[in-house]
Formats: structure tokens, C-alpha cells, sequence
């Protein structure tokens, strides 16, 4: 899993930028809308008087079936390309939004939200993923670094313009605006979002020919997902990333009521999310490149590293001013160990069948990131305190610390690699 290449002249003009920027921004429209649906939350409850138990609850529908259907979208993303999957992604990501606003009951909200809108959202991370993915081997992970930030900023900046649009026009209309102008911006980008530079008569990198990357397998046969599945490494990664996706959500839910409990007002809490979207942006920008030249298991292993500090320092927070720096390594940390997953796949088992590979660990592990902020709202109510949620939180990341040191590059797949 080094990166060591054979020198190639780059192109003048390398179209997997263009590749890039669609990615950027498909992810931060359709990761902005999400990560501002916490804004919607205490008008939706002065207007209607439905709880915030209540509302959870589509929400965490919303996060596991996304999740889960990301093998589907994988599968289409590698079949017909990410253009199908984001457009049609796109048209159903803006209609749960523009629905949820015309919502009269809550199970109407589980529907549009929780099921609708989900389908959409599927659509969104991995045919983004994949596709980078595919477009680039020597600078994969500065690529898909600089195109998973979209997420990141997303997070900082949606939320924002959504709390202003809900002040001067209303929550309801807000989700309309918010569901149509998501749905546009999707639509206009899968216009531009070509499955691989092999369809245009191109080649990774913008290179004049094909580049060997020792370590990697774009080279060479490359694995299928059910392939990959026979091979320790493809369960080495799921494990990794099972650990660490299962608790990356609890800093996002709980963290502003830690920081309340710890004496911070309600607008101070803020800071502390907006913190994690900040080192997110950082994480994001600097994991991948450095994974390009420090190669993608030792940059894997720091992230993970720095990211069980980062819950040893929730669990030890004793001011909210203290979390602030907290919140910003543990998003430094996560936004950096999850742009790497894609990168990882695409040099162990090569690039034909990515999306179906990413989709695949993703269905399953990420769908049960929907579990973590419910436990730990259980282990609050039971012990009024976050200190031990954090604490096992900081241990699945030790466990996954753990599996990274115990990846390798499978070996070449042949007939005989899966079983008959």
C-alpha cells in the first residue's frame, strides 16, 4: 500500500478535476442539507408540538437506510455510471425536502424524510467516491481529499443560511427552497460526472498511458466485490470502519449538550459543532495528500490514533471552552480517516468495481452508525453523564487503531481466488 509510481508528463488539462469539483460539490449540497436538519428541529416543535424524540426518530430512519442503500447505488454507479445514480439521487433527495415541508403528520414525515429522501442522499457519497476514485491513482488521495471537503464545508455553511431562511420565511418554506434548490444543483452536476476517463479516451491522472502504482492493482485484474470479499484485507477494512463509524455520530448529536451541561449558553454550544466542521475541512484537505506520499495505512493509523484522543478529551472535558479544540481534532481525525476509506479500496482491489466495493462496507457499516447516539443517550439517562459514552467510543477507535496494523495488500486475484 505504498504509493511509489513510475514517472508519466502529465496532461495539460487534467479532466478529473472537473470530475473533482461535480463530487465537491454534489457532497456539500447533499451533506449541507443533512447536517441542517438539527436547525429545523425547535421550530418544527414550537409550530407543531411534536417532540424531540419524536423527530429523532425519522432521522435515524433516514441515516440507516441511506446507509444501507448504498450497495444499490454502488452497484449502479459501476453498471451505469454516477451520472444515473446522482440524477435520479438528486430528484429524490429534493422531494423528500420539498414533501417534509408540506407535511401535516409525523408519519409523513417518516415517509418523505426517512424513506424518500434517503433513497436520494444514497446516491450521493459513494457514485461521488467511486468515481474519483477512478479518475485518479497517483494523486487519488489528494483528489478525493479536495472532494470529500465539500461534505465538510456543507457542515458549516448550509446550516447557517438555513437558521437565516427559517428567521425571515419559515420553516415549512425553507424546506421547500432547500429541497428545490438541492435537487437543481445535483441535477446540474451529474451532467458532468463520467464514470471513468476510459469512456473518453483518457487515462488516470491525465496521464498518456497507463501508470503502474506499486501496491495497488489498477495495473493489473481487478477484484469484484464478492472477489474482495474473500480476501482478509476487505474484512480487515470493514472492521475498521465498522468501529469507527459507529460512533462518529455521538460528538455530532450529544456534543452541544455536553458543552450546556458544562455551562455554555445555547449559542456557545454551537461553537462546538461548528469546531468539528472546521477540523473536518483540515483533516479532509491534509489526510489525502499526505496518504499519497506516506501511503494510506500510516496515514489510516494516525487518524485513528488522533481520533482516540479526541474522545479521551470529550470524556475529560471539564469547560466547554476546553471542547472547542476537542471538537476540532475529532474533526480533523474523522473528516481525514473517512476520506481515506475510498482511496484504500481503490488500491487494494483496483478500480472497475469501486462502487460496489465502497457501497458494500458502507451498507453495513455506516447504516450502524445510527445505533451510536442512541446508546449513548441511554448511558446519559443512566448515569447523567457522557464520560463513559466517550469512553467507548474511544475504545472502538483503539480497536480499529488495532486492525489497521493488520492490513495488507491482498494478492493478485485469480480464478482461483474465489471459491466455486
Amino acid at each position: 500500500m505504498t504509493t511509489a509510481t513510475t514517472p508519466s508528463p502529465p496532461a495539460r488539462f487534467v479532466r478529473g478535476w472537473v470530475i473533482v469539483f461535480a463530487a465537491f460539490t454534489v457532497l456539500f449540497t447533499a451533506y449541507g442539507l443533512q447536517f441542517s436538519f438539527g436547525v429545523f428541529v425547535k421550530a418544527i416543535q414550537d409550530d407543531l408540538g411534536w417532540t424531540r424524540a419524536q423527530l429523532s426518530i425519522p432521522y435515524a430512519l433516514y441515516v440507516f437506510l441511506y446507509s444501507a442503500l448504498s450497495a444499490v447505488s454502488g452497484i449502479v454507479t459501476d453498471r451505469k455510471g454516477p451520472r444515473v445514480a446522482i440524477l435520479v439521487g438528486g430528484i429524490l433527495l429534493g422531494s423528500g425536502y420539498v414533501l417534509f415541508g408540506l407535511a401535516q403528520e409525523l408519519w409523513q414525515v417518516y415517509l418523505v424524510f426517512g424513506v424518500v429522501a434517503a433513497c436520494g442522499m444514497s446516491s450521493a457519497w459513494v457514485p461521488c467516491s467511486a468515481t474519483v476514485v477512478r479518475w485518479f491513482v497517483r494523486r487519488r488521495g489528494l483528489a478525493y481529499g479536495i472532494a470529500s471537503t465539500g461534505g465538510a464545508f456543507g457542515n458549516i455553511v448550509v446550516p447557517l443560511i438555513t437558521a437565516s431562511l427559517i428567521a425571515s420565511i419559515g420553516w415549512r418554506s425553507t424546506l421547500v427552497v432547500s429541497g428545490i434548490a438541492g435537487a437543481a444543483v445535483l441535477v446540474a452536476m451529474s451532467v458532468l460526472m463520467i464514470r471513468d476517463p476510459e469512456q473518453v479516451g483518457l487515462h488516470p491522472d491525465g496521464d498518456a498511458a497507463p501508470i503502474v502504482v506499486s501496491g495497488a492493482v489498477d495495473s493489473g485484474p481487478a477484484y469484484t466485490a464478492a472477489e474482495a470479499r474473500h480476501t482478509a484485507a476487505f474484512w480487515a477494512i470493514f472492521g475498521i470502519f465498522l468501529l469507527n463509524w459507529l460512533v462518529v455520530f455521538v460528538p455530532f448529536v450529544h456534543g452541544a449538550s455536553f458543552a450546556q451541561d458544562l455551562g455554555a449558553t445555547t449559542q456557545r454550544s454551537a461553537f462546538v459543532i461548528s469546531a468539528i466542521g472546521f477540523g473536518g475541512v483540515i483533516g479532509r484537505l491534509t489526510a489525502g495528500a499526505a496518504s499519497d506520499r506516506l501511503g494510506r495505512r500510516t496515514t489510516l493509523a494516525v487518524m485513528m490514533a488522533l481520533q482516540v484522543v479526541s474522545f479521551l478529551g470529550w470524556a475529560a472535558g471539564g469547560s466547554w471552552t476546553f471542547l472547542l479544540p476537542v471538537a476540532a481534532l475529532f474533526g480533523l481525525s474523522y473528516g481525514g480517516g473517512t476520506t481515506l476509506f475510498p482511496a484504500i479500496i481503490g488500491d487494494l482491489f483496483g478500480r472497475a468495481h469501486a462502487g460496489a466495493i465502497v457501497g458494500s462496507i458502507f451498507a453495513t457499516a455506516g447504516a450502524l452508525a445510527a445505533i451510536g447516539p442512541f446508546l449513548a443517550g441511554l448511558l446519559y439517562d443512566a448515569t447523567q453523564s457522557y464520560r463513559l459514552a466517550f469512553v467507548l467510543c474511544a475504545a472502538c477507535n483503539l480497536g480499529a487503531l488495532v486492525l489497521v496494523f493488520t492490513l495488507r495488500t491482498p494478492r493478485p486475484v485469480t480464478a482461483a481466488t474465489v471459491a466455486p
